[in-house]
């Protein structure tokens, strides 16, 4: 089983990472423009890998991409502190242009996890730039945004975060839709929670990540373990549900042909099917106002993407 990694920036050295101690796979490459850096990286990790299970690490130029069962892209730009995501998307679309054609020429049936923001526009630059098969490209959407929210959940009523099935779907980023229809009656039991309290709860949500930068300069914890998650429910091939960002045809009579978070059954094929939630009409508004914002970035990146 092989994992390749592109961009050795602190998400994907981080993934490396996590992949290693875990012993999830038996050989992983780590390729990036700066290759003295994926060299180094690769260097650090196969010492840490001494104490744990062997894995057999590679790095190099985008040949090492060959054989991989799945790829992660996680190169481009940073955000920076008061940047949006969506601010990103011309540099990162330049990125790409020259990342996704070795993909597809040296790992056309790999499963492509994109973790480069904007990433649900992302995953359709790199569906328009690769013409892969759509089941096999997803993006880490929403699943680091759930992670949140139940976190922040957990924090304020003092409940195991992995008791609490508090999902976001939509965009991943300040159109992100939080789901509060599926989980009320579980709040009532500890007491309920009112206007207010719910949207300071969906201020922090959603503002985790500039926080997390204004302090560090990035947030690569929190998605790295999302990316890594979502690979050990492919490999499992457990059909793990995840709300992975995905393209639709037909997008539930939103916006046809674009990427956006929902429940997804994840196998080792990529996308089994999406399990659409039942939504409150607050929700299906916010949620076609999000769909909606992805829909107007795809549609105005430049040439070069058709």
């Amino acid at each position: 089983m092989k994992i390749a990694i592109i961009g050795a920036g602190m998400v994907g050295s981080t993934i490396l990472y996590r992949l290693v101690i875990n012993s999830m796979v038996s050989k992983i490459a780590i390729i990036d423009i700066n290759k003295e850096k994926s060299k180094a990286e690769a260097f650090d990790l196969m010492h840490a890998g001494v104490f744990e299970k062997d894995s057999k690490i590679v790095f190099g130029d985008f040949d090492r991409l060959a054989e991989s069962d799945i790829v992660v892209i996680s190169a481009g730009a940073n955000q920076k502190v008061g940047e949006t995501r969506l601010e990103l998307l011309d540099r990162n679309v330049e990125i790409f242009k020259k990342i996704v054609p070795e993909i597809k020429k040296y790992a056309k049936d790999s499963i492509i996890i994109v973790a480069t923001n904007p990433v649900d526009v992302m995953t359709e630059v790199v569906l328009r730039l690769g013409d892969f098969n759509k089941r096999k490209v997803l993006g880490t959407g929403c699943v680091l945004d759930s992670a949140r929210f139940r976190s922040v959940l957990s924090a304020k009523f003092k409940i195991s975060p992995c008791s609490i099935n508090a999902d976001v779907i939509g965009e991943h980023g300040d159109s992100s839709v939080l789901l509060w229809s599926k989980i009320e009656s579980t709040l009532k039991e500890f007491g309920g929670i009112n206007p207010k309290q719910r949207s300071d709860v969906e201020y922090k949500v959603r503002n985790l990540a500039y926080e997390i930068i204004k302090g560090k300069g990035a947030t690569y914890y929190g998605i790295a373990s999302a990316c890594v998650s979502i690979i050990e429910g492919i490999l499992s091939d457990s059909n793990k549900v995840f709300n992975i960002s995905s393209h639709f045809d037909k997008a539930l009579g939103l916006y046809n042909n674009v990427s956006f978070s929902m429940p997804f059954v994840l196998g080792r094929d990529g996308v089994v099917k999406v399990l659409v939630p039942s939504l409150s009409d607050d929700e299906k508004k916010k949620l076609v106002e999000s769909v909606g914002v992805i829909s107007k970035f795809v549609n105005g990146i430049g040439e070069g993407v058709c």
